[in-house]
């Protein structure tokens, strides 16, 4: 072979290895890009203030998701107030997938999704987080609860244990009788209902109108969260006396204030199964990780009201059942607003008047319907 063929055979063995390695380059390219823009963003906006114990939580959270789901899945998540500007519009905005998931308070929908009453605790009902994990997890009232929102195009991924509801007061309250004549802030529907019951003047405010309204005196007392999140909001500042339930008990009212992760019904369908089943891991995960990180805090929060000088009140055993009683009649009033709520409380009764409960006997619900 001459000098000048080897030549030429040499520069085309190198001209095509130059032509794969760049071909092998473009197509990795072509791969990531492709990879990247396969991935599926959520915008998620959380009921949570920016800054707070329970936002910082749950950002933490939304952002491990990408690298949980090997980058087929992104959350960014938003603090309240950033997209849609208040409740109703979250609702909405995740309804109509303006949004693609919202981390609410269960309860705020029991205007709109009357059972939502009881997709969180109610005055006196069942206490206990494992309660509601159990309804949730083991009893069907997950699967009923998925029934009921997808009449709404909404998915109910799961509930997030929060923490219980407080009550801070300027004046010092050591029994349901002393709430007689109170201007109390507390959530609307069956919780104003009952204690209206025991001659309390309630109003509804959103979670940012409650400090200066207790400042100015234009309330007695408030309900919120519980003290870690209670305390950064400067509860402390202007109100002396805190009230709890009976020793073991945080609140008779609202003793397992559940959040929760609910999505775009067509968001969801569009996952894959696989996607789907981390997304409703990572809720039961979540769950326990934020209410066992708010139990930290709040240990560590009741010690800086101490300090502050605040003073713990406690409600007595005779108070609760008085407070059961009364709320009787008002969870039968909600259970009968429409099919879906009735479902939902059927299954919560006869786990209350199962013996391994005991909160309800036959002769509490005698005469009811």
């Amino acid at each position: 072979m001459t000098t000048r063929a080897s030549g030429i055979i040499r520069k085309t063995v190198a001209f095509r290895r130059g032509f794969l390695s760049a071909l092998a380059l473009a197509t990795a390219s072509l791969f990531a890009t492709s990879s990247a823009s396969a991935a599926t963003t959520w915008k998620i906006q959380s009921v949570w203030d920016a800054g707070t114990v329970g936002y910082s939580l749950f950002e933490d959270w939304c952002d491990s998701m990408e690298k949980k789901s090997g980058g087929e899945l992104v959350f960014k998540c938003f603090p309240a107030k950033a997209v849609a500007a208040d409740n109703n519009a979250l609702f909405e905005a995740v309804r109509n997938g303006v949004l693609q998931g919202m981390n609410p308070f269960t309860l705020y929908w029991s205007g709109k999704i009357p059972a939502t009453v009881f997709l969180s605790s109610y005055p006196a009902g069942p206490d206990q987080p494992h309660q509601w994990d159990t309804m949730f997890y083991s009893l069907g009232m997950l699967e009923k609860t998925r029934e009921i929102y997808r009449k709404y195009g909404l998915f109910y991924v799961g509930p997030i244990q929060h923490d219980a509801n407080i009550i801070h007061s300027k004046e010092p309250v050591s029994s349901l009788d002393d709430l007689k004549g109170m201007k109390i802030r507390v959530p609307g529907g069956m919780v104003a209902e009952v204690f209206q019951q025991f001659g309390v003047s309630t109003v509804s405010l959103p979670g940012s109108d409650i400090f200066p309204a207790l400042e100015k005196g234009t309330i007695d007392a408030a309900d919120y969260v519980g003290p870690a999140v209670n305390w950064e909001l400067g509860f402390s500042q202007v109100t002396d006396y805190i009230l709890f339930g009976p020793p073991g008990v945080m609140s008779i009212y609202q003793p397992v204030d559940l959040m929760d992760l609910t999505v775009n019904l067509r968001a969801w369908n569009n996952l894959s199964p696989e996607l789907q089943q981390l997304v409703e891991d990572e809720v039961r995960i979540y769950s326990q990780k934020h209410y066992l990180t708010i139990q930290k805090r709040n240990v560590e929060a009741m010690e800086k009201f101490k300090e502050a000088g605040d003073t713990v009140s406690r409600l007595s055993t005779d108070d609760l059942q008085r407070f059961r009683q009364a709320a009787i009649p008002i969870w039968y009033k909600w259970a009968n607003k429409d099919e879906d709520a009735r479902a939902i409380f059927d299954m919560q009764l006869e786990y209350m008047m199962n013996e391994t409960v005991g909160y309800v006997s036959p002769e509490d619900i005698e005469g009811m319907e």
